[in-house]
């Protein structure tokens, strides 16, 4: 056979050997399943939802049998959610391995429970008092029924916080936790520090920019071109507000000691509509945030203070939820209608398949600026150059191998 037809066969070989690996390379996003209305689809059709949008990460706010039956087998990976009520009883180590026993137990491994929210927002709910001081003796008292029905290993326990427990959040360098909540939030890093799981913040730029809309660039916080603020501290260039805020709960951390710690974001959404004194609460810039977010996913960012370990998101919400309290945004945040048809089109399933001050902590603050330094310094280039060469290496292998291989 021609060397030139060889070599076309290897051209095109390859072509769908990097295709592919690109595919592969994407990690799909998760999304907030909340079910708060009188009129919502059967948890068997929100699993075909998902499914034909290739979201293979959900968060619900109970431990609901009909969904937890209902994903069974499906491969979606779901966060389940303790309510804030029950903390004080499941303080009592006995109680919460009985709330293992009859919440998870009866469900894994078939349906992929992956992660156990114990609370949601407990710093900043309205019984805070109480809670806090019920939150992490909670949380070790699950972790240990875990590790003793032989959950733990791929069951992590963690708790969203708000970012109104951070006291300062600009520039991100600046990031520090409110004093009143310092005492359990060292408590709670410990934990996590200990069991390797991950710190699950609730972000809303949106709030930001609602509150504030004559000083914050909307283009900033809806992922749109915009020069965008440079941390005078790291010298870290920022383009959205989500990975600041993401990059100040890190700094935050570091200030109370503790390095390391995974941040994810539980929440982050826009809403469709609002109130006359919600600015920005439109249509279409529900739409741009959360199509640029998902393109931002695609792409497996991580933040300017750490661009390699990429930021998983979980997208507020699934549903527009007709029977949550509150402002008329509440129940405005869903990237669907409760019937299953689009509030608007986002862009979900045609993105899916493209790729496109102690001196322990003054330590640990020199440390995340030194990365910080070396990460601006050093990520881009090393990133381009390791591409290139995997990919150098692949074409060369594949090259000498098909060129010894008649056809």
């Amino acid at each position: 056979m021609a060397i030139s037809s060889r070599i076309a066969r290897i051209n095109a070989f390859l072509l769908c050997l990097l295709c592919f690996s690109a595919l592969q390379g994407v990690t799909s996003l998760g999304i907030n399943y909340g079910q708060l209305g009188n009129n919502l689809l059967e948890p068997q059709k929100v699993l075909d939802l998902l499914s034909s949008l290739k979201v293979t990460k959900a968060r619900i706010y109970d431990t609901n049998p009909q969904v937890l039956t209902a994903f069974a087998n499906s491969g979606v990976e779901l966060m389940v959610t303790i309510e804030n009520a029950m903390l004080g009883q499941l303080m009592n180590p006995q109680a919460a391995l009985q709330w293992v026993n009859a919440h998870i137990k009866p469900y894994v491994p078939a349906t992929k429970i992956t992660s156990i929210a114990v609370g949601n927002e407990v710093f900043t709910d309205d019984d805070t008092t109480v809670l806090l001081a019920n939150l992490v003796p909670a949380m070790v008292s699950i972790q240990t029924a875990l590790t003793q029905l032989g959950f733990d290993s791929y069951i992590k326990v963690s708790t969203p916080c708000s970012l109104a427990v951070l006291e300062e959040s600009y520039p991100p360098s600046a990031g520090s936790f409110k004093t009143e909540v310092a005492g359990v939030m060292s408590q709670l890093l410990q934990f996590l520090q200990t069991t390797k799981a991950p710190f699950w913040i609730n972000a809303y730029p949106y709030f930001a920019y609602k509150d504030n809309p004559n000083k914050i660039s909307l283009d900033y916080v809806l992922f749109n071109p915009n020069s965008g603020m440079i941390d005078p501290y790291t010298k870290l260039h920022y383009d959205n507000m989500l990975y600041a805020q993401v990059d100040a709960a890190i700094f935050a951390m570091a200030r109370l000691g503790f390095n390391g710690i995974e941040v994810k974001v539980s929440e982050t959404g826009w809403p469709s509509k609002g109130d006359a004194n919600e600015i920005g609460a439109t249509l279409q810039n529900a739409a741009i945030y959360n199509r640029n977010l998902l393109r931002r996913q695609l792409a497996n960012e991580g933040t300017p203070l750490r661009p390699r370990m990429r930021l998983e998101v979980y997208v507020f919400a699934l549903f527009n939820e007709d029977m949550k309290p509150g402002p008329t945004s509440e129940r405005n945040y869903g990237l669907f209608q409760p019937d299953g048809t689009m509030a608007y089109n986002v862009g979900l399933s045609a993105l899916s398949t493209t790729s496109t001050t102690s001196s322990t902590s003054t330590a640990s603050i020199s440390d995340l600026t030194s990365s910080a330094t070396k990460v601006k310094n050093q990520s881009t280039t090393m990133d381009y150059h390791q591409s290139w060469v995997s990919c150098i290496f692949v074409c060369v292998v594949t090259f000498q191998v098909y060129m010894r291989r008649p056809f």
